[in-house]
């Protein structure tokens, strides 16, 4: 992997206080800012995946529901109320 240099600007006072927050943790600038542009690249990473994995996820619901694979909303209600009903009674204190 070539290396190249990246240059850019920033505030006189906060150039100092990074040098020496990094160098209070045995690091220089260079080796934090390369830290965070690895961390900063994987996390869009994860969030582009994560995006892709979403929207595949409501497409697939999508086209369950147009191919009429629905649930009536009583017999959902119904199915949790009684869910809810056995987990409250195994909440009860037994007597």
């Amino acid at each position: 992997m070539s290396e190249v240099t990246f240059t850019f600007r920033v505030d006189e006072t906060l150039k100092s206080q990074f040098a020496t927050a990094a160098k209070e943790r045995d690091r220089t600038g260079a080796q934090l800012l390369r830290d965070f542009m690895r961390e900063f690249v994987r996390q869009q990473q994860e969030a582009t995946e994560h995006d892709a994995w979403y929207r595949r996820q409501v497409q697939i619901g999508l086209d369950s529901a147009n191919a009429g694979n629905l649930t009536p909303a009583a017999e959902v209600e119904a199915k949790f109320a009684a869910k809810r009903a056995a987990t409250r009674r195994r909440l009860e204190p037994t007597k």
